[in-house]
């Protein structure tokens, strides 16, 4: 404690959170708080061993209670009972930046003041919204501060009666009617007073194990609801008072600026290359093309696009060479510098990572201006905890931990790692240990985060990030800042820019195509990544010590007697540095790699299937486990678009796909490294729109599909891209039998065949012809049903009723003879489907339907419901619990859901 204050303090600090987010402590958090702090000042009156526990055990505490104080604050003001899905009059400011994109406007608010409405009172909401804005505009000026957003331009409005009086921070979402809206909404800014009618939602939890969980992310920023408006018909907003002045009037004024900027990074760059810049010099992350930014993923280069330390750097040298050149003294310029970066953290949005690096660059720099600068490890800590006091939700931000992990990790291993690369040169030996030491940091929180990792990221980090750190930024800089004197020289700048772009990015494209160099890694615990720092330090350090030993082994010897510090030194190296703990540690580093990358698999778990909810369609995950693990995806989702001729402005720059956004993250988060079998039950949207990503990131060995090609581009796509990627695609019908592995086999009972079977016809109406097939999988049997309708059913029931009857209980007629434990009802449960006579024959024990929630068809059927109810069954659906799971184990199923 004594020795590094800094760095115990921190860590003890960090530990206190850690144990609030996981064990809780809420309202308790006050007691924590006066604990510790007894506990704290107690550690004096004790001796030295006791003293530092209970200091240990007393920031611990006071930090716990300080994070459950934090969290107990934030809460609604608004109770659900009253306002949830009502339609709701609501007056209050602009807090955020606006974004437009395609048909949609969003944006933070804070409401002070809601007023709920009936839905059908037209005329009513209008009254309200006019009689409202014009109590607006009689109030006077005020100020008011609410969740650290500022003050706000105007004072809140007296509440009429029913009308509640508050500061609740809402996430706005506005869908546009007309295209002339957009112009309109662009021209909204913070500080601007909103008057609007909307329906209060409470935004959606997670609805698969693992995903991504908006509401939880909204409710780190202090937002418990969303405010979901249809059009401008019913939203007013007015400017703020000229006179009127508060934190939003430096805010707005920031906006102007970054808009300035981002308009002359449209009219110097290309198109295609200007959401790249915006990013990298300004923030704007909103116009980066989604493929664009796929591919620097890919290759772990995201960081260059996203304002982090390395942009601070830059400015700051920048700024300091060209204020040295200029003749300015040491003082002055380190000053100047001092006050302008949160300048510079403003214009680039200010987030953590840019947060962090620009409170450690202001605290070097003061410094070093008080020539006190020793310890670069203390300047992190210091920053981390005065960022953790401020907001402790950024404990849990990853842009937070990957950039002080990274950051600790280059102070700490980057000196320690270049002295034993056998490299001469310098400058290149330094950026080889820098390089390694970041990717080998940050690796467990890239995989842990993306479940993704490139064999090419340490490759394309060396050659790439100095190109775009000493050519691209900076220069794309200047040309920015250049362009307002003079478009022609900023433009002749930018052009060099844009050609060093055009090479970058092609190598980027090309790179993060080779996908044998893609590894995708199941998300590992928090124990794996422990133990893995762990290793990494002692494998550091035994190199170190080696190294040590050799260069002690190599000097000469003294004509002195060696003192005993000397002798003590040589003891403990020889100690430590036996000749079978270099070797063992990298044995145990690479074994733990190997563990996280295939991790064993419960022995008691035969098999799993996970009904996944992708919304308004099918999506199912089976493993088989036992030696000869099997992995099947049957159908993948996808997004229904009714946009009509003519609506080409409602596109968006990164639309909603659930393939993308929802399916292949939660495969790549289970380590699905390689899908065995594919199977496309039919070619309508909402089975197989979301299997384009799908293929296009996880490798897939065969697609099985019913023989037939649906007349549609994307579908033609979809095939085209199998083809590619070296899948085989195999037509499955009636009578097919797949044995895959020693507890899976499949029975295929639909399509019917007819024709030639390497014939594909063009069929428009896919449900009709739905692959159904029957699953034994460790001793359960499952139905899985596709889209199939009435007829099929009674069809497919005639057929193997008559092959059991004419081949005296042969193959066809014993799929009939035992009840089935798990049905996937057709259809998501519509009542064109699940006949009477289809749940006489098969008896199914269990039902399961997959629907989206509230979705717009009514699926699933009532009828159907009240028909699987009277059977006995158990019913489980994704519409109301979310992602379903079953697991298989000794011959029984076990489930769970997520919303349960």
């Amino acid at each position: 404690m004594t020795e590094r204050p800094v760095v115990t303090f921190a860590l003890c600090w960090a530990l206190g959170y850690v144990y609030a987010l996981v064990y809780g402590v809420g309202s308790a958090g006050m007691y924590f708080l006066l604990g510790g702090t007894s506990a704290v000042a107690l550690a004096y009156t004790l001796q030295a061993a006791w003293r530092r526990w209970a200091s240990f055990l007393g920031i611990i505490a006071v930090a716990a209670g300080w994070f459950g104080m934090y969290d107990a604050r934030n809460v609604t003001q608004l109770e659900a009972s009253l306002y949830e899905e009502r339609l709701v009059v609501v007056s209050g400011s602009i807090v955020t930046p606006v974004t437009v994109d395609g048909d949609r406007v969003s944006f933070q608010a804070v409401a002070q003041a809601v007023e709920p409405t009936e839905e059908g009172d037209a005329g009513g909401v209008g009254t309200a919204i006019h009689a409202k804005g014009q109590h607006l505009g009689e109030q006077g000026q005020g100020q008011g501060q609410v969740n650290g957003v500022g003050d706000l331009p105007t004072a809140a409005p007296a509440p009429p009666q029913h009308q509640t009086e508050l500061a609740e921070r809402l996430q706005v979402s506005i869908r546009l009617q007309h295209e002339e809206e957009q112009a309109q909404a662009r021209e909204w800014r913070r500080g601007d007073r909103i008057e609007l009618v909307g329906t209060l939602l409470r935004p959606s939890e997670a609805r698969n194990f693992g995903a991504f969980d908006y509401r939880r992310y909204l409710y780190r920023q202090h937002v418990h609801w969303q405010l979901s408006v249809k059009g401008l018909a019913k939203v007013e907003v007015t400017p703020p008072h000229s006179e009127a002045w508060g934190f939003w009037r430096a805010a707005r004024w920031n906006d102007a600026f970054r808009d300035s900027l981002g308009d002359m990074v449209d009219q110097l760059f290309p198109a295609e290359q200007g959401g790249f810049m915006k990013g990298m010099l300004i923030g704007l992350t909103d116009e980066i093309d989604p493929q664009q930014f796929d591919a620097f993923s890919k290759l772990g280069l995201t960081h260059i696009i996203a304002i982090s330390g390395l942009n601070v750097a830059i400015f700051v040298g920048c700024i300091v060479w060209v204020l040295r050149r200029m003749g300015l003294s040491r003082e002055t310029y380190l000053r100047v510098a001092f006050l302008l970066i949160p300048l510079y953290i403003a214009m680039t949005g200010a987030a953590p990572s840019i947060m962090r690096a620009g409170i450690m660059a202001m605290i070097a720099l003061y410094a070093a201006y008080r020539n006190r600068l020793k310890d670069g490890m203390h300047l992190v800590l210091i920053t981390g905890v005065l960022m953790l006091v401020w907001n402790p939700y950024y404990l849990v931000d990853v842009s937070f931990q990957l950039s002080f992990l990274v950051t600790m990790g280059i102070i700490l291993l980057v000196s320690r790692v270049s002295k034993l690369l056998p490299i001469r040169s310098v400058k290149l030996r330094e950026a080889v240990s820098i390089t390694l030491v970041a990717q080998f940091v940050s690796f467990p929180m890239t995989v842990y985060y993306f479940n993704q990792f490139s064999l090419l990221s340490f490759v394309a980090n060396l050659a790439l990030v100095p190109v775009f750190s000493m050519i691209v930024m900076p220069i794309g800089t200047i040309a920015m800042l250049v362009g307002f004197g003079s478009i022609s020289v900023g433009g002749g700048l930018a052009w060099i820019v844009a050609r060093v772009n055009d090479i970058l990015f092609a190598v980027v494209g090309w790179s993060s195509r080779l996908g044998e160099f893609q590894l995708i890694w199941p998300t590992p615990s928090p124990v794996w990544m422990l133990v893995y720092y762990a290793l990494l330090v002692c494998v550091v350090q035994l190199h170190e010590l080696q190294w040590k030993q050799k260069r002690i082994s190599d000097e000469p010897p003294s004509p002195l007697l060696e003192t005993l510090e000397e002798l003590r030194r040589k003891e403990l190296l020889h100690r430590w540095n036996g000749p079978l703990l270099l070797p063992a540690a990298w044995l145990l580093f690479v074994s733990l790699l190997w563990n996280g990358y295939s991790p064993p698999e419960a022995s008691a778990t035969q098999g799993t299937v996970q009904v996944l909810d992708v919304g308004q369609g099918d999506s199912i995950l089976i493993r088989a486990y036992g030696g000869d693990d099997r992995t099947l995806l049957v159908d993948g989702g996808g997004t229904v678009s009714f946009r009509k001729p003519g609506e080409e402005w409602r596109a968006r720059k990164d639309p909603y796909e659930v393939g993308r956004k929802v399916l292949v993250p939660l495969l790549k988060k289970r380590g699905v490294q390689r899908i065995d079998e594919l199977i496309l039950t039919h070619q309508d949207a909402d089975h197989f729109g979301g299997l384009q990503a799908v293929l296009e990131e996880v490798p897939v060995t065969r697609l099985l599909f019913n023989g037939t090609l649906k007349p549609n581009a994307d579908v033609e796509k979809l095939f085209r891209t199998a083809l590619e990627k070296g899948t085989q695609l195999v037509a499955v019908q009636a009578g097919d039998r797949l044995k895959l592995g020693p507890e899976l086999e499949l029975h295929v009972l639909y399509p019917m065949p007819e024709g030639d079977r390497e014939a594909v016809e063009l069929v428009s109406d896919q449900n009709p012809i739905s692959v159904v097939f029957l699953m034994d999988l460790a001793g359960t049997r499952w139905l899985f049903t596709g889209d199939m309708g009435v007829a099929q059913e009674l069809e497919l029931l005639n057929r193997w009723r008559s092959i059991g009857a004419g081949s005296s209980g042969g193959s066809g007629g014993g799929l009939l003879e035992q009840p089935i434990d798990v049905l996937k009802v057709a259809h998501h449960g519509s009542k064109s489907s699940t006949a009477e006579a289809w749940l006489e024959a098969w008896r199914p024990r269990q039902a399961v339907i997959s629907a989206g929630a509230n979705n717009v068809y009514g699926h699933p059927s009532p009828q159907v419901v009240e028909r699987l109810v009277r059977r006995g069954m158990i019913v489980h659906r994704t519409d109301r619990q979310g992602e379903v799971q079953f697991e298989v184990r000794d011959g029984r199923i076990f489930s769970r859901h997520k919303l349960e």
